[in-house]
């Protein structure tokens, strides 16, 4: 079968080649894709990818093969998946408890959209505690996390700040709920009772400092690629007794098949809105990458397998 595999070259970083078919374990269903995203946090890895590393977590298609051990989806069910690795290819040997039915009312673009940053975006705000009434404050909002964090958070009752460089983008989180949207963090007004922070560098310090006493800033990215230095003292300014929490949307109580079911079940009824910004044929993946690597794509790139 097609998959496409790293070069460790920036200009094109993955390249179509020729690669076994996947051979799936008792718990794992064989999955025809017909649409994967891609994120800019996987532009990153593929600088320095590692032997045999097969990349793609965000798919959609049809199970051609069932789980043996009869868990999962049936033969021939449109599913969602995220397998950790090896989604950019024709074939995916994908767990079933990382497998969602996907309707026929959403196309596999949107259901290709939905994993990684939906789950991130539902995962996050779960563990945020209750949302109705609170001010949050929202750093890197414009990508495809920020999207879905805005319409579920405000979807909820929160009060958000979004914050975003990009006027236009600014302008379609206002639609999905925002109630602010501000170009730096030094112009956000506050107190925050919850800020979530995603770009690090000197947005994590400035952000800290507009967060209220007893406030929660949780930290879930670093986009700027640049670390964050705090001073114990900066809480004294404001967020006295404040909690910094760090989040990784792997760790959860609930199954992935279970939140993607969620993911779905919001976007059929239509209070889930994927943000697309591209969407490409396959082959035209590798510069899709490296222009959601330079912030040229608005929303999520989807590539398409013909």
């Amino acid at each position: 079968m097609k998959a496409l595999i790293p070069t460790g070259d920036p200009a094109e970083p993955v390249v179509l080649a020729d690669v076994p078919e996947p051979t799936p374990g008792p718990d794992e269903a064989l999955v025809k894709v017909e649409a994967f995203s891609i994120n800019r946090g996987e532009t990153f890895r593929l600088e320095r990818p590692a032997a045999g590393d097969r990349p793609g977590k965000d798919i959609a298609g049809l199970v051609v093969q069932p789980a043996a051990d009869g868990s999962g989806p049936a033969g021939a069910t449109r599913v969602v998946g995220h397998p950790m690795a090896g989604g950019w290819a024709e074939y995916a040997a994908v767990p079933t408890s990382a497998l969602a039915p996907l309707p026929d009312a959403i196309a596999a673009v949107e259901g290709a959209a939905l994993p990684l940053a939906g789950l991130t975006a539902l995962r996050l705000l779960d563990s945020s505690g209750p949302l109705h009434g609170r001010q949050v404050l929202l750093t890197g909002a414009s990508g495809g996390v920020g999207h879905y964090v805005t319409e579920l958070a405000s979807a909820a009752g929160a009060r958000i700040t979004a914050v975003t460089r990009d006027a236009e983008r600014g302008a379609r989180l206002a639609e999905l709920g925002a109630e602010a949207v501000v170009h730096e963090v030094a112009d956000a007004r506050g107190p925050f009772d919850l800020v979530l922070e995603s770009t690090g560098g000197q947005a994590l310090p400035l952000a800290l400092s507009r967060l209220a006493r007893r406030g929660t800033l949780i930290w879930f990215g670093q986009a700027s690629r640049t670390p964050a230095t705090l001073d114990f003292f900066d809480f004294f300014a404001g967020p006295e007794s404040a909690v910094i929490r760090h989040f990784h949307y792997l760790d959860a109580d609930t199954s992935l098949a279970a939140d993607l079911a969620t993911l779905v079940r919001l976007t059929a009824g239509g209070r889930l809105h994927p943000e697309i910004g591209r969407v490409a044929d396959w082959a035209e993946t590798a510069t899709a990458l490296t222009d959601l690597r330079d912030r040229r794509i608005r929303g999520k790139a989807v590539l398409t397998l013909s």
